[in-house]
């Protein structure tokens, strides 16, 4: 009987410490933004590689952001660089600290052929304009990936 209130005290020891060390790498990680005087934008990364896709393949993908600020980001205007890139963004402010999701839909039907397209954005931000890259190539028709 000892053994097992022993063995169900350790176990859950084990996940309180557990717990509390994710939510520390967390609060770093959140806090590591640098933040600035106004609204902000950080992207996990403002460069999406597709790599090799295949012809007529689901070309949408996300940019996920941070509003670094402490004032609502406005996002006004999402503009792909030509007609085959096409941007969403969200409409409602983005509080401080909240994130967001730009998101970017490539006409995979071109086939044959490396890409590299531009989104840019028109904001509120401390930097109001900011440009994100999308490339890749799309498999000639027939072709398959390796």
């Amino acid at each position: 009987m000892k053994k097992i209130i022993t063995l169900a005290l350790l176990v859950v020891l084990g996940i309180t410490t557990s717990n509390a060390q994710e939510t520390s790498k967390k609060t770093k990680a959140t806090s590591t933004l640098a933040k600035v005087n106004g609204a902000g934008m950080v992207f996990v990364t403002e460069t999406i590689d597709y790599g090799t896709v295949a012809y007529n393949s689901d070309g949408r993908r996300e940019f996920v952001f941070t509003n670094n600020g402490n004032k609502p980001l406005i996002i006004t205007n999402a503009q792909g660089s030509c007609g085959c890139t096409v941007p969403t963004y969200p409409k409602a402010p983005i509080a401080p600290g909240a994130q967001g999701v730009i998101g970017v839909k490539y006409d995979t039907s071109r086939a044959g052929q490396a890409f590299t397209k531009t989104v840019t954005l028109t904001t509120n931000a401390v930097v109001p304009s900011k440009t994100l890259t999308i490339k890749g190539n799309v498999l000639a028709v027939g072709s398959s990936k390796s």
